[in-house]
């Protein structure tokens, strides 16, 4: 077991290409689409702050998540957005 853990680590090719997207399931209020796209960018913005360094929610203003945002080709969140971007990055693992 000790062997599988201390195995050299896999590299993923690049540049990195997204999954196909698949179409929502119809019939739920627009509530439910509007909160789903939203926490689907929160978990993106919280990935790319990750990767760029910032570490804690309090590194991660709201400037800071809209420059991420802006770097990574998407819309600028709004300020519930850049809230929830900060509460998944305050979850221990």
């Amino acid at each position: 077991m000790a062997a599988a853990l201390t195995s050299t680590p896999v590299l993923f090719d690049l540049p990195y290409a997204p999954l196909a997207k698949a179409p929502l399931p119809a019939g739920q209020p627009r509530e439910w689409y509007i909160a789903h796209n939203r926490r689907l960018k929160a978990m993106r913005l919280a990935i790319a702050l990750l990767d760029s360094g910032v570490r804690t929610p309090l590194q991660a203003r709201d400037r800071v998540i809209r420059d991420t945002a802006a770097l990574i080709g998407i819309h600028p969140p709004s300020a519930t957005t850049c809230h929830m971007v900060r509460a998944l990055m305050s979850y221990t693992r």
